[in-house]
């Protein structure tokens, strides 16, 4: 039976751990699991084929460490050598009664991407490339597992997409609170995902089956797509030395069944799991009667860390990046004046915008390179989703390819021409398109007449397999002072719309009043009509206090406030938006908390002209790094904006210290060592906590990632370093990581702090570390407690 055929009609078994097993066989610390495709191949062709006894239906090729950064110009023969592996398994078990498929194993590459890392999008997207291209001939399915990071997946995905047909399934790392490393709720991921066409997503590894049960429904919730749960067996623990979990097979089978009866479909294990977990499992499950994959028919864009859903309140598009009308915004464009956009961005987030229109079309500019590169620069400082507007679809289509999450389209229309241009980039990389009702002929003056087009369009997506959920029909709002039946007609398609098409409506308000006398007065007032139409998403100024009352209320009168609630925060509690202020007029604090790194180094040597540097730094930048970090910890702000705020801070930092100079020579600040545990090569944690506690003012000595821990410690002792972080993200890692703490603990006052995905306070304190670090900000407070304890001490 196909895979997708059997994805259908039963459930799946994916098999279970694969490093944590060949570790019981001899996998020695520090050694590399995909090593043993060559020189233990009888080993790994025998766990492939004990998951298949045990009942599974996929194994995993051992190949989740495979990539180009690790094992340079071996990567298609290693790779290779893990299929022959895997399809001698499945040759070996024909008598089997189950399907069976091979999986290709494609993990994180282990860097963080631009602009978090130094690791360029495209390069991602080749690394991940090279391994499809040797395995997928072998491969039944291509599985993209244990991301946790949104741009990361996409990455992944494009790669299988551009170099194979086969399936592709995606699992990703969700911490306790429901979220991935750098911010994505299973929301934003579902529609990431499925607006790349992926066959099937879930989550795996880093929690236990009780805590991925927590988690379940919010994906079931969402997805219309099957979902996969191959958690670990439990939380670890060390016991002489030995990583161990807290789920026994027994548990692990009973959790598991109640996850399938929720609706998982692709059931399996991570670390810590093996055939008997599996065996267990698929003995508990088979026969539990199959809830049905259902679709959810819903309208979500997302950002790289949340989705914005259509259909209640209308969602507020934010029209302040478009240069028409905008002097002062077309000049900043011809500049190249990055800050300027970024503050107009930055001030619509905080005056109530749920989406940002991003439009750079000048005939002076590149617009695919300016688009890309501002909707790149301004996923760098605010995690809303973003509308990208633009007739080039060339244009589009880069920054389509660039955008992390799944954008609004601004625009297609009734145009051949224009479909056949659109529709495959909206198909390729997901989106939500605004449909424009006009075409060869213009604007139809009658709703009928742009009902029909709105029908073609519809008609004509299908064939392009966009559904109709995807599609958000703009009726154009025509100047009322040239025809007074303008906004009639617009109400009117605002009405059939969703009745006749089942889509979502846009709108563009302001052009209505043109060329009448107090504008606002009649923008407001169509903007109130148009929500009682059933309005689903308008394109305005949120910084516009007058429309945003408009906005508040008309959501209450058209029942669209349950009890008023919306509307009785904004009038009580919010104050009136502001105008956005140019990037030069924002204060030190604003822009470390906003991002902006220009205007940061700007403010600073404002601020220094009356502020003795130390002071600036005590008083302003530190403090603002402080707000920023609280807000990181009550997951009101994530990772991207928490590292581009210490880029900001560190550039104002720049500015004092060229200050200092002139006065005094520098102090260097206390040192802290940082390394990624041998046999690791998972960058992403240290270099983020490196950024950190660089920006408060430490000195930090990078070892960088696949570290011995001899060279830890002859490093540590070199320097007289009293504070060393380890980190590590892979369980096989942790000895290596035990042995490497056991080391500096031979140093006298050298203290150990911890972290990584596979770390629990217990078991850090287990292993002998001092401190645990869940992220990167604890990694602050703990340096922070640990030298003025230190200085207690002396």
């Amino acid at each position: 039976m196909k895979l997708l055929e059997a994805l259908q009609t039963q459930l799946l078994y994916f098999d279970g751990g694969t490093g944590t097993v060949l570790q019981s066989l001899g996998l020695r610390p520090g050694e590399r699991p995909e090593d043993w495709n060559r020189s233990h191949s009888a080993e790994v062709t025998a766990l492939h084929r004990a998951y298949l006894e045990a009942g599974c239906n996929i194994i995993k090729t051992n190949t989740f460490g495979i990539n180009r950064l690790r094992f340079g110009d071996d990567v298609a023969a290693l790779t290779r050598a893990a299929t022959a592996n895997a399809r001698r398994a499945l040759e070996q078990t024909d008598a089997l009664p189950q399907p069976r498929y091979i999986a290709l194993d494609l993990g994180p590459c282990g860097r963080l991407l631009k602009p978090l890392g130094d690791l360029d999008f495209e390069d991602a997207v080749s690394l991940f490339a090279e391994v499809v291209e040797a395995g997928k001939q072998d491969a039944d399915l291509i599985l993209i597992e244990t991301m946790n990071d949104a741009y990361e997946t996409k990455a992944a995905v494009l790669a299988a997409k551009e170099h194979s047909v086969l399936p592709i399934f995606v699992t990703n790392v969700y911490d306790e609170s429901g979220k991935l490393m750098t911010g994505a709720d299973p929301a934003a991921m579902v529609s990431l995902l499925e607006g790349l066409g992926v066959d099937a997503l879930g989550m795996n590894c880093s929690l236990g089956p009780v805590q991925m049960r927590r988690l379940l429904p919010e994906l079931l919730a969402c997805a219309s797509v099957p979902v996969i749960v191959n958690p670990n067996a439990g939380l670890p623990r060390d016991e002489n030395g030995v990583t161990v979990y807290d789920v026994n097979e027994a548990a692990f089978a009973e959790a598991m069944a109640e996850m399938a009866a929720l609706g998982a479909r692709v059931l399996g294990g991570c670390c810590g799991t093996t055939p008997a977990y599996l065996r267990a499992m698929i003995s508990r499950t088979q026969g539990l009667s199959l809830v049905p994959v259902t679709p959810k028919d819903l309208t979500v864009c997302s950002s790289y860390t949340h989705a914005v859903r259509f259909g209640g309140r209308p969602v507020l598009i934010g029209e302040r990046i478009n240069p028409t009308g905008k002097r002062r915004l077309r000049q900043a464009l011809l500049d190249g004046d990055a800050d300027y956009l970024l503050a107009q961005a930055s001030a619509q987030a905080d005056a109530g915008a749920q989406v940002l229109d991003v439009n750079v079309g000048l005939p002076e500019l590149d617009e695919p390179r300016v688009l890309t590169d501002t909707v790149c620069a301004i996923q760098e400082i605010t995690d809303l989703p973003l509308q990208l507007d633009s007739s080039d679809p060339a244009a589009l289509a880069r920054a389509l390819r660039r955008y992390n999450g799944k954008a609004l389209v601004n625009s297609v229309n009734g145009k051949r021409e224009s479909m056949a241009a659109i529709f495959p980039l909206v198909k390729k990389y997901g989106g939500v398109l605004i449909a424009l009702t006009l075409d060869e002929t213009g604007i139809p003056e009658t709703a009928d007449g742009r009902m029909e087009i709105a029908r073609r369009i519809k008609t004509e997506a299908t064939r392009y397999g966009i559904s109709a959920k995807d599609l958000v029909f703009d009726p154009l709002a025509l100047t009322v002072s040239a025809d007074d039946r303008a906004a009639c007609v617009t109400l009117e398609c605002l009405r059939r719309i969703p009745r006749e098409l089942g889509c979502q409506t846009s709108l563009g308000i302001s052009n209505i009043s043109f060329g009448l006398p107090r504008r606002e007065l009649v923008t407001a007032s169509f903007f109130a009509m148009a929500i009682a139409a059933g309005l689903g998403a308008a394109i305005l100024d949120p910084t516009n206090a007058r429309i945003m009352e408009s906005y508040a209320a008309a959501c209450a009168l058209a029942g669209r406030d349950p009890h008023c609630a919306a509307y009785i925060a904004q009038m009580q509690n919010a104050p009136a938006p502001e105008a956005a202020p140019p990037a030069e007029g924002l204060s030190l604090s604003q822009a470390i908390r906003r991002g902006l790194r220009g205007a940061a180094a700007e403010a600073a040597r404002a601020a220094l002209r009356d502020t003795a540097p130390m002071a600036l730094v005590n008083t302003q930048i530190v403090p603002a790094l402080d707000e920023v970090g609280r807000g990181f910890e009550a997951k009101i702000v994530f990772l991207p904006q928490l590292l581009m705020s210490a880029e900001a801070a560190s550039e104002a930092f720049s500015v004092v210290r060229a200050a200092l100079a002139k006065t005094a020579r520098p102090r260097a600040g206390k040192k802290i060592l940082l390394a990624t545990v041998q046999g690791d090569i998972h960058d992403i944690g240290k270099n983020i906590v490196k950024v950190l506690l660089e920006n408060y003012g430490y000195r930090v000595l990078d070892l960088g990632r696949d570290v011995p821990p001899q060279t830890v410690l002859e490093r540590a002792r070199d320097e007289d370093v009293r504070l060393v972080g380890l980190s590590a993200l892979m369980t096989t890692t942790v000895p290596a990581m035990a042995e490497t703490i056991r080391l500096l603990h031979t140093l006298p006052d050298c203290r150990v702090m911890v972290g990584g995905a596979v770390l629990t306070p217990e078991y850090a304190a287990q292993i002998g570390a001092d401190y645990y670090a869940k992220d990167a900000m604890e990694s602050v407070r703990v340096a922070n407690q640990h030298f003025q304890e230190a200085n207690q001490d002396a």
